[in-house]
């Protein structure tokens, strides 16, 4: 039996999702956790890894187990054996084709800036925290650039492996409720911390450094170092992640008819 689950968490305190020898990771603590429910060794596929101190609200995974568990078992079991910052929000079962990474047909993210003077207490490591007044206005005039398909060279990481730097870029939404900036990004897959390079570009932006026609020639240069600086890990969320509506995963409405179904994208006006 293949099931896909869906995890939110806080990624403050881990060196990622990827497990590692030798510091703590996301999917060590949800294969510890699926691993003592199913009574066998678990081990997870994901729909997009996140960078150290990246958070997630609708990560999604796979596994195969032969245990046999409700639904409502593999949640609150999980649950039961996690820690209070990584929390399991669903299981489905899936036909076997399916597969967290390779049948995802987009990914969102959101990218959360706190813009005012005094730094953040609670919201410490979950947003990013920028002094200088932001021009909402200046950075979505930015940002209509990178819409549509392009070669992202310029904003992908020195380390990234990915053997294609185009992408197509479908939503770029820029938000701002009070003092909280959302940008709302969405895309078929995206590069190496991407998203954090597209928003610390925007924020040059946002400022008066650059104007709004700089992300273009930065777009069409293809040069890492024309571009912004990285955002922050802290401010990033994994936000959703699109399936064939046929696999019953990442939408309410195709979800199965439990309390345990799958969670509905979070309204655009609020973060994450």
């Amino acid at each position: 039996m293949r099931l896909a689950v869906g995890i939110e968490y806080a990624g403050t305190r881990y060196a990622g999702w990827q497990r590692q020898d030798h510091a703590p990771s996301v999917q060590a603590e949800v294969e510890t956790a699926l691993s003592r429910v199913a009574d066998h060794a678990v081990q997870v596929t994901c729909a997009g890894r996140t960078d150290a101190g990246v958070h997630a609200v609708a990560q999604v995974v796979h596994f195969d187990t032969d245990a046999v568990r409700t639904l409502r078992s593999w949640v609150l079991g999980a649950n039961a054996n996690l820690p209070n910052d990584v929390v399991v929000r669903y299981a489905v079962e899936v036909d076997d084709s399916f597969h967290a990474r390779y049948s995802a047909l987009s990914r969102s993210y959101r990218y959360v800036v706190l813009n005012r003077p005094v730094r953040p207490a609670i919201e410490a490591h979950r947003v990013a925290w920028i002094i200088e007044p932001l021009d909402v206005g200046r950075m979505r005039e930015g940002a209509r650039h990178l819409v549509g398909e392009h070669d992202f060279s310029a904003f992908r990481a020195a380390q990234c492996q990915s053997k294609s730097p185009v992408r197509r870029v479908s939503e770029f939404a820029i938000e701002q409720d009070g003092p909280h900036i959302v940008f709302r990004v969405t895309a078929n897959a995206f590069l190496h911390h991407m998203v954090r390079n597209l928003v610390g570009t925007l924020l040059a932006v946002g400022t008066g450094e650059q104007q709004p026609e700089w992300v273009l020639r930065v777009l069409q240069n293809r040069v890492r170092a024309d571009a912004g600086v990285t955002a922050p890990a802290g401010g990033l969320y994994l936000a959703g992640v699109r399936y064939p509506p046929g696999y019953g995963v990442g939408s309410a409405e195709d979800g199965p008819d439990s309390a345990m179904m799958p969670p509905p994208v979070p309204p655009a006006s609020r973060w994450p």
